[in-house]
């Protein structure tokens, strides 16, 4: 496979592995999205432990307004914060 066909199975494979803990493997609920914030971003989600902060991000991440965020709302934050890292990394490279 190549980096991106990983890269998209790897993103797949990481939302299947916290959407299953709740029954549901469709979507996420907020305390999975929690745990994988904590798990998987904890260094660009320092604030992921503050509950705010996890609220404030489920509530923008649930574009449907069901209390669930399902496997297109969080590959939109995926590319989202991917974008964000990219910008980052270019404008400090650049220094």
């Amino acid at each position: 496979m190549s980096q991106l066909e990983t890269a998209m199975g790897m993103t797949i494979a990481v939302f299947d592995q916290y959407a299953r803990t709740d029954g549901n493997r469709q979507t996420l609920s907020k305390a999975e999205l929690k745990t994988l914030l904590e798990k998987e971003l904890p260094n660009f989600l320092a604030s992921g432990k503050d509950k705010d902060a996890i609220d404030n991000v489920f509530k923008n991440l649930d574009e449907n307004g069901d209390s669930q965020v399902d496997f297109k709302e969080f590959v939109i934050f995926v590319a989202a914060l991917t974008c964000c890292c990219h910008k980052y990394f270019e404008q400090n490279a650049a220094k």
